[in-house]
C-alpha cells in the first residue's frame, strides 16, 4: 500500500502517482510520495517505488489558458534539450520516456514528468574553494556551448529587451514604501525595507544617467535561465546535476554568467567574494569563448538590473509571500556595495 508523506498543510496537492507510473512500468509500484517544498512555477515530489526513487514534476499551466499547447511544446523542448545535453556529458537529470516514447504525461489536463532521483546537496559560493569556483564557471560555459550545439539554429526572439527605466523604478519604490510603512505591526524586516528603499532611490537619482543601452552587441544564445545554488546538486566536490530548466530561453549569455556569480558568491553583508568571482569568470570566458568586453557590458547591465530590482519586496508586499525574505539583507546590500565597488567588480569579471 503506497502512502503520502506530508509535513505541512501548505504543501501542494497529491498528484496521481498511480496513474503516472502506469505509463512507466519499469519504474515499479509506488510506495510513498513526499512533496518537495512549494514552488512558484511547478510542484515537485519524491516518489519511492519498489524499484527505487524518482522525482515527479508537475508542470503547472503558468498562463491559465484553455489551450495550453504552447506550454506543452515548451516543456517538450526543455526535455529534449536536457536529453541532448546529457548525451554530451553535461550533468543533468533528463526526464524518462514512457511506453509511448513521450516525456510529458498528461492526466486530466495536467502535465507531469518523471525523472530519476539524484542524490546530492546544494552548495553556495561560501562552500566552494577557488578551484571549485573555477570549475563552476567552466560548467556554465559548457552549458552555453552545449545549448548552442543542440538547440534549433533559428531560435525564438529573446524575451528581454530594454533595461529597467528608472522612472518606473521610482514609481515602484513609492508604492513599496507606502506598503512597508503601513504594515501593522511593522517588524525589523519592514524597517530595513524602508531604509533600503530610501537609500536605493538616492542611488538611482545619482546614477540615472548610466542606464545601459540595448545589448545589440551581446552574444545572445540559449541559456539555462535560472542558474543558482538551488538548481545545482553536488555530490562531494563534484556537480552531478543541473536541475529546473523551466526558464530555458534566449538571452545575452554573459549576463547569465554575471547574474549567477552575483548569487553564488554574495556574502551575508552584501559583498562579493571577488577572488572566487575572478576564478569563476576566467574559466567561464575560456569555456564559452567570451571576451572581456562582452563580460564588461554584461556586468554593467546586471549591476543596473540589481539597482532597479525589488523582487523580494514585491513578493512580500504584493503577493504576501515571505519565502524569499531571508535573502533580502544580502541582496539589498549587494546593490549598494556593488555601486561603491563598481570598478573592482568589473575587474574581477574581466581581468
Amino acid at each position: 500500500m503506497w502512502r503520502v508523506l506530508r509535513s505541512s498543510v501548505t504543501l501542494p496537492p497529491v498528484p496521481p502517482v498511480v496513474e503516472v507510473l502506469r505509463r512507466y512500468p519499469d519504474a515499479g509500484e509506488p510506495l510513498a510520495c513526499e512533496p518537495i517544498g512549494k514552488g512558484l512555477l511547478n510542484h515537485g515530489y519524491r516518489v519511492s517505488t519498489t524499484r527505487g526513487s524518482y522525482f515527479l514534476k508537475h508542470h503547472l499551466d503558468k498562463h491559465h489558458l484553455d489551450d495550453a499547447s504552447g506550454d506543452h511544446a515548451t516543456i517538450v523542448r526543455q526535455h529534449r534539450a536536457t536529453q541532448q545535453l546529457h548525451s554530451l556529458g553535461v550533468p543533468v537529470a533528463p526526464p524518462l520516456s514512457d511506453t509511448e516514447g513521450d516525456t510529458v504525461t498528461v492526466i486530466d489536463g495536467q502535465r507531469y514528468a518523471l525523472h530519476r532521483w539524484v542524490d546530492g546537496l546544494h552548495r553556495d559560493g561560501a562552500q566552494l574553494t577557488t578551484a571549485q569556483s573555477r570549475r563552476l564557471g567552466a560548467l556554465l560555459g559548457a552549458v552555453h556551448m552545449g545549448l548552442e550545439q543542440v538547440m534549433e539554429t533559428d531560435p525564438p526572439p529573446p524575451v528581454r529587451g530594454q533595461s529597467p527605466d528608472p522612472a518606473d523604478t521610482f514609481t515602484l519604490i513609492d508604492e513599496l514604501l507606502t506598503a512597508a510603512r503601513h504594515m501593522g505591526p511593522r517588524d525589523a524586516f519592514d524597517e530595513l525595507a524602508v531604509h533600503r528603499l530610501v537609500e536605493r532611490r538616492a542611488l538611482l537619482e545619482q546614477h540615472a544617467h548610466r542606464r545601459p543601452p540595448m545589448p545589440e552587441g551581446s552574444a545572445r544564445g540559449w541559456v539555462h535561465g535560472d542558474f543558482h545554488p538551488l538548481n545545482l546538486l553536488y555530490r562531494g566536490a563534484d556537480p552531478v546535476a543541473i536541475v529546473d530548466w523551466d526558464r530555458l530561453g534566449v538571452q545575452p549569455r554573459a549576463e547569465e554568467a554575471v547574474r549567477a556569480a552575483a548569487i553564488f558568491f554574495v556574502r551575508p553583508d552584501g559583498e562579493l567574494a571577488l577572488e572566487k568571482v575572478r576564478a569563476y569568470a576566467r574559466a567561464y570566458r575560456r569555456s564559452a569563448g567570451a571576451g572581456a568586453a562582452e563580460l564588461a557590458a554584461a556586468v554593467h547591465r546586471v549591476w543596473w538590473e540589481r539597482l532597479n530590482d525589488f523582487w523580494i519586496l514585491r513578493w512580500r508586499y504584493r503577493l504576501h509571500d515571505r519565502r524569499a525574505d531571508p535573502q533580502f539583507p544580502a541582496v539589498s546590500a549587494l546593490a549598494v556595495w556593488w555601486t561603491r565597488e563598481y570598478e573592482a567588480v568589473g575587474e574581477a569579471f574581466t581581468g
